[in-house]
């Protein structure tokens, strides 16, 4: 179809569908031709008007299989159970999820609701409905197999990170989730309607008790089947965690030295995650204070060395804030775990409560205790959501980058670089202060990749202060979430917490504009933590009365712009924990003469000489002064063939000239001259 746009990577499905028409014959159609079989029986036996709803529709469903059942899993079974119960309801439940006349997404969300009311109602012989996305679009392509495809998360993910496609899954948004799913499998059924030598194939495989599939909705979610558990995933876009928010029906069995899985619960009141460092060690005792053995025992007995955990804090916190893992196997006496990542965004309890495919979590089921079995579905949906929020740093090889790099793109003598580089690493916290244009964005980026000795760019986190500028936003506030408010983690929080996660590397925070904000507002109980003396030191904070530090690991650049004639001096107890480092213009530095020489343009030398002499004025003005000159950066980052002179006037008019205005608003003389002067260079 010409119309449509393509939201996926073509050559990656071509490359999947080679390798699947390749295993297709030979192993792939007897393994999930029931698949197509499924959908014939469904069609031969569905009547909603049956006499005997129960038989008629365990009838339907008989050779679903694996479709919808599993071990802990069975909808099918479920539903039928239900039918059993109250077979007018769910035949009233069928007949409204079967009604096309409505939206599909209402009628999903319908038949999920009333499977819970029948669960509620019933819940003397069922502790599950399973009825949700997975089970439910099953049920719609059975019913409509030239309309529908089987939803499973993990498996649209899976096929939209292997295809590298635009489209997004996120835990949770079903609905969301849902409608990408369709859009995206609706793309690859055309592309699989193009494809004649694999159309010919599948025909060639079809017998009388397969359904025809005609429009080729089967073949497609087989084929995004077959790409989830038989295609690499692009480099770009490898994950070490899997993928699994759905009933996963077909698990190999458990090897004996596979990891187990575990959930940990800390009282904050007692210990907690989050003061303990990456890579602590904490031993924890199989007795309690009365010598009697902590509920769950046998857990503790089971756990491993190499076990993985989720390390949950309860009330008043509530989150899941770090992962970690068994480090030692008890003792008969203690456990001991070690703390591996700190989580940057925690995720909350009432978040994880919600979500059907943790309803069977030991946890959840009976929450008296402190340590708990997951199972690995549960572990893997847990970390997707947490993944998703908390993104692994790449491994990707970064760019090297050198003093010698620094020094041969940021116009600075060497000398300068070795004060500039001193002052940062011994304060930790520093504000890079001068006039316009000197380039005090630029060389904070450069010197953070020099002293982190590569170009790491998620190392480095930048943000721009300004009047509205809270604490809120910068560690923690309550901000509006539906009927009700959440405490959220400001930029600087997470990133505090993002760096204990890798102690052995430098992090820089830096702030533009750093005097435009109400600085002792926006650090709160922070101005004493930046300090290097407390760096790592534990204070309480004002909004969840958890104890929180700075890490050693972590530096701070600001940047202040001298020439801003609307701000206050910077407050005086933040300017005795900052070093401050001026920066001038550099057009007399080695680095801008040979750069100034590469161009070879008498119009720009002429330009530069009478941005010097301009210069000279500003500082010789007392209003005015050195913090007020122009800087290099406005005239930078050209070659012979880009420095033409319509870019130096549009430098002049729209940089340089305003500024002038600005500084000399009650002295159009002197403006006007320097109007003159400028504009002359290009007579």
């Amino acid at each position: 179809m010409e119309d449509i746009i393509e939201m996926f990577n073509q050559l990656r499905l071509k490359e999947a569908l080679r390798q699947y028409k390749k295993d297709f014959v030979a192993t792939h159609w007897n393994e999930e031709k029931y698949k197509w079989e499924a959908v014939k029986c469904f069609q031969d036996n569905w009547d909603i008007h049956a006499a005997d709803f129960e038989d008629m529709l365990s009838q339907s469903l008989s050779k679903t299989s694996n479709l919808l059942a599993s071990t802990n899993n069975f909808p099918a079974g479920m539903i039928i159970e239900f039918a059993h119960a109250a077979p007018e309801k769910v035949r009233a439940m069928y007949m409204d999820l079967f009604d096309e006349s409505k939206d599909v997404f209402g009628r999903i969300e319908s038949f999920k609701k009333q499977s819970n009311i029948l669960l509620k109602k019933y819940k003397s012989t069922a502790k599950q409905h399973y009825q949700h996305e997975n089970a439910i679009t099953t049920y719609l392509w059975l019913r409509y197999p030239d309309k529908y495809y089987v939803y499973k998360y993990s498996e649209a993910r899976s096929v939209s990170n292997k295809l590298d496609s635009n489209y997004k899954f996120k835990k949770g948004s079903y609905t969301d989730n849902l409608k990408s799913f369709y859009d995206f499998y609706n793309e690859i059924r055309e592309s699989l309607k193009r494809d004649s030598t694999l159309i010919d194939l599948f025909k060639s495989q079809l017998t009388d008790d397969c359904y025809p599939d005609s429009e080729l909705r089967t073949l497609t979610f087989d084929v995004g089947f077959y790409i989830s558990r038989n295609i690499s995933k692009p480099a770009d876009k490898e994950s070490n965690q899997a993928d699994s928010d759905d009933m996963e029906f077909t698990e190999k069995p458990k090897s004996s030295e596979e990891h187990r899985y575990w959930w940990l619960n800390a009282n904050p009141k007692i210990w907690s995650f989050s003061n303990l460092q990456t890579s602590h060690v904490q031993e924890y005792t199989l007795f309690n204070e009365n010598g009697n053995k902590r509920r769950v025992f046998q857990n503790f007995v089971d756990a491993r060395a190499g076990d993985l955990v989720i390390g949950y804090e309860s009330n008043p916190v509530k989150q899941v804030v770090a992962l970690a893992k068994v480090s030692a196997a008890n003792d008969g006496k203690k456990i001991c775990f070690e703390k591996t990542e700190s989580l940057v965004n925690p995720i909350d309890y009432r978040t994880l409560k919600e979500c059907p495919e943790l309803e069977q979590m030991e946890f959840f089921q009976n929450p008296n205790g402190t340590f708990f079995k997951l199972t690995k579905d549960e572990y893997e949906f847990i970390m997707d959501m947490i993944r998703e929020e908390n993104p692994l740093t790449s491994k990707d090889m970064n760019t090297s980058y050198t003093k010698k790099d620094f020094l041969s793109e940021v116009y600075m003598s060497e000398n300068q670089y070795d004060r500039l580089s001193g002052v940062l690493l011994n304060k930790m916290n520093l504000i890079l202060q001068g006039a316009p244009g000197v380039g005090k964005t630029f060389t904070a980026k450069r010197l953070a990749y020099s002293l982190m000795g590569e170009k790491d760019d998620s190392r480095i986190e930048f943000v721009q202060f300004h009047q509205n500028y809270s604490y809120e936003d910068f560690v923690m506030g309550y901000r509006p979430s539906g009927d009700s408010y959440e405490l959220k983690y400001g930029i600087f929080y997470q990133f505090c917490k993002k760096a204990e996660n890798q102690p052995d590397k430098k992090f820089f925070f830096i702030i533009d504009e750093i005097n435009r904000g109400n600085l002792s507002k926006i650090f709160g109980e922070l101005l004493m933590l930046i300090e290097k003396d407390y760096r790592g030191t534990k204070a309480t904070l004002a909004y969840n009365g958890m104890p929180f530090s700075v890490p050693k690991n972590l530096y701070i650049v600001g940047m202040m712009n001298t020439a801003d004639r609307s701000l206050a001096m910077i407050d005086y107890a933040l300017r005795r924990r900052f070093s401050f480092f001026e920066m001038a213009p550099a057009f007399e530095s080695k680095g801008f003469k040979e750069y100034q020489h590469s161009l070879d343009n008498r119009t720009f030398n002429e330009l530069i000489s009478e941005i010097v002499k301009l210069n000279g004025e500003i500082s010789r003005d007392k209003s005015l002064g050195k913090g007020f000159c122009i800087g290099h950066s406005y005239f930078c980052g050209k070659t012979k063939e880009t420095c033409t002179n319509e870019w130096m006037q549009s430098v002049v008019n729209y940089d340089i000239l305003p500024m002038l205005s600005e500084y000399w608003f009650d002295d159009d003389t002197k403006v006007q001259r320097w109007d003159h002067i400028l504009h002359g260079v290009f007579q």
